[in-house]
């Protein structure tokens, strides 16, 4: 199991040390997903997948079997055009030699997975990767499995593991940490505006509102 820092300022993610594995959102999957909406799980993935381009956070790609599964879904596939995602028969990630390599290639050491089905496809690379020293955070929200119960047992196994639970807003924001980045901040608005929900509509209020007071002002 890891045994990096699980509290304290060093817990939290930055840019420079994160990589992403997004395992299997394909329609094969999707159809059997009943622990979230669907749309909301590829939403959220695509997020997920825009942060990380975002902050230059590595991303690597993954499909199963997907001349029988179907291609990445074409929301997320968009977000990173020249990239072709790592097929495998593989049911567990971690197995296949090429996605582990392309992992331990970027050197870095804490590894953020969401995929689908939860019970399966996460929990089983996050565990394994746990075991051999990486500091893994599955991305719950970006995840999905079977049933409700299903991907709860899989999240309440993984966090017995030492595998930190946790959701695309969160690491979106631990990876911005400080708005005095400005660099980042016109891409993370626009994320947000684009898939926070009730975040973005009201940011979208609040710029209208700043606006017509400078108009009013230039008045």
């Amino acid at each position: 199991m890891s045994n990096r820092a699980k509290s304290g300022l060093q817990a939290l993610l930055t840019p420079e040390e994160s990589v992403v594995v997004l395992i299997d959102h394909q329609p094969f999957q999707f159809a059997n997903l009943n622990s979230h909406e669907p749309t909301m799980v590829v939403n959220n993935v695509v997020a997920l997948g825009k942060a990380a381009k975002a902050f230059d956070v590595p991303v690597i790609l993954t499909t199963v079997l997907e001349e029988r599964g179907g291609y990445l879904v074409k929301g997320l596939q968009d977000v990173f055009p020249e990239q072709k995602p790592i097929n495998r028969t593989l049911i567990n990630t971690w197995e296949d030699e090429r996605v582990v390599d392309a992992v331990k290639a970027t050197g870095r050491k804490k590894l953020i997975i969401a995929g689908l089905w939860t019970e399966v496809c996460v929990a089983m690379p996050a565990i394994q990767a746990a075991g051999e020293g990486f500091e893994v955070f599955a991305v719950t929200d970006a995840s999905g499995g079977a049933s409700k119960e299903t991907h709860d047992m899989a999240v309440q196994r993984m966090v017995q593991a030492g595998v930190v639970p946790i959701t695309w807003m969160a690491v979106a924001s631990e990876w911005q940490r400080d708005w005095a980045r400005e660099k980042t901040v016109p891409a993370i608005t626009e994320i947000q505006l684009q898939h926070g929900g009730a975040t973005g509509v009201a940011f979208s209020w609040e710029t209208q509102l700043l606006a017509a007071g400078r108009a009013g002002n230039d008045a």
